[in-house]
Order: C-alpha cells, then sequence, then structure tokens
C-alpha cells in the first residue's frame, strides 16, 4: 500500500491487544518472496507455541529484519511516522477484515508486483547487514 501518512497505523491493536496486521516499512521490500518466508517461518513458530514476539503479525516483521533482537528489528522494519510506503499483512483475513485494515492507512493501495520499484537499496543493506 502506499501511504501518505502512517500515523493512524502505527496504533493498530484491537481491544484485545491483538495485532490487526503487520506493518512493514514498504522501501525495505525488494521482492514478495522474502516477505513470503518471513510469513512461512512466522507460522511455523505460532504452530510449535514458540512465537519470539507477542503475535504473529509482530513475528512476521520480526522474522523478516533478520536480527535476533526484536525492539531492533521493529525499529528497523516496522513502519514509524516518517513512514511513506508500507506494507499490511494479514494472515486468514477474510475481505472484511482486510477493507478494516484498510481504513487505518490513508493512503493508495498500489500492487504488489510494484514493490521493487519503492525499494531502497540503500537502505535494504543498511537495514539487513
Amino acid at each position: 500500500m502506499s501511504v501518505f501518512s502512517s500515523d493512524e497505523a502505527s496504533d493498530d491493536s484491537n481491544s484485545d491487544g491483538s495485532c490487526m496486521a503487520g506493518w512493514v516499512e514498504n522501501i525495505s521490500i525488494p521482492d514478495v518472496f522474502p516477505l513470503l518466508a518471513a510469513a512461512q517461518k512466522a507460522l511455523v513458530s505460532k504452530s510449535r507455541d514458540s512465537l519470539s514476539t507477542r503475535t504473529l503479525h509482530s513475528e512476521l516483521v520480526y522474522n523478516y529484519s533478520g536480527s535476533k533482537h526484536i525492539t531492533e528489528s521493529l525499529k528497523r522494519c516496522g513502519i514509524s511516522e516518517s513512514s511513506t510506503y508500507i506494507l499490511a499483512a494479514r494472515f486468514n483475513a477474510s475481505p472484511l477484515e482486510m477493507e478494516e485494515v484498510a481504513k487505518l492507512i490513508n493512503g493508495n493501495e498500489i500492487d504488489l508486483e510494484e514493490l521493487k520499484t519503492h525499494a531502497n537499496q540503500a537502505h535494504i543493506l543498511k537495514v539487513m547487514f
């Protein structure tokens, strides 16, 4: 999703404290494959009851970052107030749930094929290594 302001998206908790989506800074995503690999790893951890973070969605961001420090991972690859392009990832979402996630975002949705056009190679190298 292309986002002009991520202020609303950064506070994405339900009333029960569960996370509605995983928010990843889009400039750090060169292709959908690494994100799918991180999602698979998060699902495996969840199935083994061995999440390193509190939610499946934060586990996605944590796994994508490559860091073993949770706070650092969320800072590196999660969204911030200065984020202009973000990707919202939701596991097992119904169309209605995705509409709810989309309401949290002030911006325009873009196709996944456009990920590489928004990726910042220098930023990727900085946060991943």
